[in-house]
């Protein structure tokens, strides 16, 4: 499935787009260290935006 000719189509170049995307958000969100209590803290502007 993934030879020489998948991977030049259209759809293989999006394929491979879409890996290497989700590979360097997974190494970006691996060195963000974020300690709870300050994920937790209020804004400063008092807006809060609850993600459900």
């Amino acid at each position: 499935m993934f030879n020489r000719e998948f991977i030049q189509s259209k759809l293989g170049k999006a394929s491979v787009a879409s890996v290497v995307a989700m590979a360097l958000f997974v190494a970006l969100s691996t060195q963000m260290q974020i300690t709870p209590a300050v994920a937790a803290t209020p804004m400063a502007s008092g807006v809060l935006v609850e993600m459900a």
